[in-house]
């Protein structure tokens, strides 16, 4: 698998449940106060710099497309949608 000019194939890392102020457990899919979500970066594109393989990113939610190869999921993004290489 590889990843052709700015795109970056990724790998979404699952929150886990969180306790809201007022005690309720909210899964890792209904926090909408959260736009920006963490990943394993998995392949970069031959244009991409600053980033590389392993990286740790997070990046907006709403960004990208999932894909599944060997019946694995993954997300193919844009480099913009990076806001955070950790």
């Amino acid at each position: 698998m590889k990843a052709i000019g700015r795109n970056l194939i990724i790998e979404k890392i699952e929150e886990g449940t969180t306790e809201t102020t007022g005690g309720l457990l909210l899964a890792g899919l209904h926090r909408d106060d959260i736009r920006y979500v963490k990943a394993n970066v998995i392949e970069v594109g031959d244009e991409v710099m600053g980033l590389k393989k392993q990286d740790l990113i997070y990046y907006d939610r709403h960004a990208g497309h999932k894909i599944e190869i060997s019946n694995k999921s993954y997300h193919v993004i844009k480099t913009q949608d990076v806001v955070v290489v950790l």
